[in-house]
């Protein structure tokens, strides 16, 4: 045996069950041997050789605990951004940068896209060194959230777009074939499933034509770069679109059953503290916005960006450290039970970014003590089997349709395990536009029920789904439902009586 596998035999013979435990054996091991200390990543790469070759039985337990950054697959599912090439932006905002060789708004030290030039944007390669970087540091990779990043994406070609998502499906199947569809029927069995697919486009893109387009690729989220809901805000940053083009895609979008997600910016030029603080609590007063899903920018003032020479001349100045900290904060407090905030701030290295407050890489951590979105209220790895779970109710009316959010929580709000939301349009058709289970996630032919680890795979999406249909009939008097699966989902909504039409899961309510 060598020493990695002299650790794996050591950490099973003392039954290690913390972390704590877990280094101080690592330490011995070192010690006694005069190497450096091993890494969990080489520890699980031997504990998985040893399985293979069936010189050790698996052991769960260590497999967890061997786990690193297990954050990455705490929300049910892991997320894989993948990044489009250098393309034409039909942009010319103050704020955003441009880069040679780099989508432009992003920058070349950003994780994604070094891990994008390291494979020359090629989205197959892209893909397959993050699943294969996942599975190496102890997370499954059979429920996949497909981000697709960089640009404008309804503004480049039809054919690249076609070629790109079929090449991120080839990727998850391990095998090709002839037609994007044929891929996507693959991946409905495959061992890595793309259970949701998220493309970054601007409002003024959206339309029925680009809609039904989004849905023969796959898209089940769409970001749109809000930026602002003020006309003067946009026009003073050359955002080329106005307001009215927000409210027209938010309505298109969310009664063709799209999730959504704002990408909003704080500290624009001509905006001030007051008018983002009234900006978000529009977003969820005014029933023509109210997305899903909230992604929070501070605007990062770059040398890449034309805003930059704004800032030389001193017609743009940053918010302070505790004029940031206090505007999100105030903005946390107007973020409803049904929203999700993605991120605060972006993915930027603080060495890029001149001067302001968005240089803090830790915004989040530092408050989101009071927030009561829901990635805050993720069970994550604090299931308690024993803890009894409520369903709770939120009616709300959105860009003329109600919206139904159902949940399964704990009694006081805290720890959320399952939502599902509903859309009941104003022509009275029902959407479910989102079902999600939290906490870890469990592989798709793991069919253990009792878990004491995760709520995953206990029924809790089949209830509220069952939930979702009496409502839509009884209250509605609406027969049919549909919802916008991802790919990799189809075969679950199936076992539950719906069929595939278009590019929809249906269900007829009348039996």
């Amino acid at each position: 045996m060598n020493a990695l596998e002299l650790t794996i035999k050591q950490l099973i013979d003392s039954q290690v069950k913390t972390s704590k435990d877990l280094s101080a054996i690592k330490k011995i091991i070192a010690k006694k041997y005069k190497i450096s200390c091993p890494t969990n990543v080489n520890l699980l790469r031997a504990y998985h050789g040893m399985v293979k070759n069936k010189r050790l039985k698996e052991s769960k337990g260590l497999e967890v605990l061997l786990k690193t950054r297990p954050i990455r697959s705490l929300s049910g599912i892991v997320n894989v951004s993948v990044l489009t090439k250098d393309w034409p932006c039909p942009g010319k905002c103050l704020y955003c940068p441009k880069q040679k060789g780099v989508p432009k708004s992003y920058l070349s030290n950003e994780p994604a896209v070094m891990r994008a030039i390291l494979n020359k944007y090629d989205p197959f390669r892209q893909v397959k060194m993050r699943l294969e970087a996942l599975r190496e540091n102890g997370h499954p990779t059979d429920k996949i959230e497909l981000r697709i990043i960089g640009g404008t994406w309804s503004f480049y070609t039809k054919k690249y777009q076609k070629w790109f998502v079929k090449k991120c499906f080839t990727a998850c199947n391990e095998r090709d074939s002839k037609s994007l569809k044929r891929s996507q029927e693959i991946n409905e069995k495959a061992r890595q499933r793309i259970i949701g697919l998220s493309i970054e486009t601007r409002p003024d893109f959206i339309n029925q034509n680009e809609i039904k387009w989004l849905r023969e690729l796959g898209v089940t989220m769409v970001e749109l770069g809000i930026q602002s809901i003020y006309d003067d805000v946009l026009k003073l940053n050359r955002r080329g679109h106005n307001i009215d083009s927000t409210i027209n895609a938010t309505k298109l979008l969310k009664d063709a059953g799209f999730k959504i997600c704002y990408q909003m910016m704080l500290n624009l030029p001509g905006s001030t503290v007051k008018r983002d603080e009234e900006m978000f609590k529009q977003l969820f007063s005014n029933d023509r916005f109210k997305p899903d899903y909230l992604k929070i920018y501070p605007c990062a003032l770059l040398k890449q960006a034309p805003l930059y020479k704004w800032w030389l001349a001193k017609k743009y100045k940053p918010y302070t450290f505790n004029q940031l900290i206090n505007l999100i904060k105030v903005i946390e407090k107007e973020i409803p039970y049904y929203v999700r905030v993605q991120r605060i701030a972006r993915d930027i290295p603080s060495q890029s970014i001149v001067v302001g407050p968005a240089k803090i890489s830790n915004l989040r951590q530092m408050i989101d003590k009071e927030c009561k979105c829901i990635r805050c209220r993720e069970v994550k790895g604090n299931y308690d089997a024993k803890e009894k779970l409520y369903l709770f109710r939120q009616n709300y009316n959105a860009s003329n349709g109600n919206e139904i959010f159902l949940s399964f929580e704990n009694k006081n709000r805290k720890k959320l395990y399952s939502l599902l939301r509903l859309r009941i349009t104003s022509s009275k058709k029902a959407f479910i536009r989102d079902l999600h289970t939290y906490g870890q996630m469990l592989s798709i032919n793991n069919l253990v029920f009792n878990s004491k680890e995760t709520p995953q795979h206990k029924g809790l999406g089949k209830k509220l789904i069952q939930e979702a249909e009496k409502i839509t009939k009884e209250e509605f008097g609406i027969n049919k439902i549909a919802v916008i699966s991802g790919i990799g989902v189809r075969g679950y909504y199936r076992k539950l009586g719906y069929k595939l039409k278009t590019t929809y899961m249906a269900k007829s309510l009348d039996r």
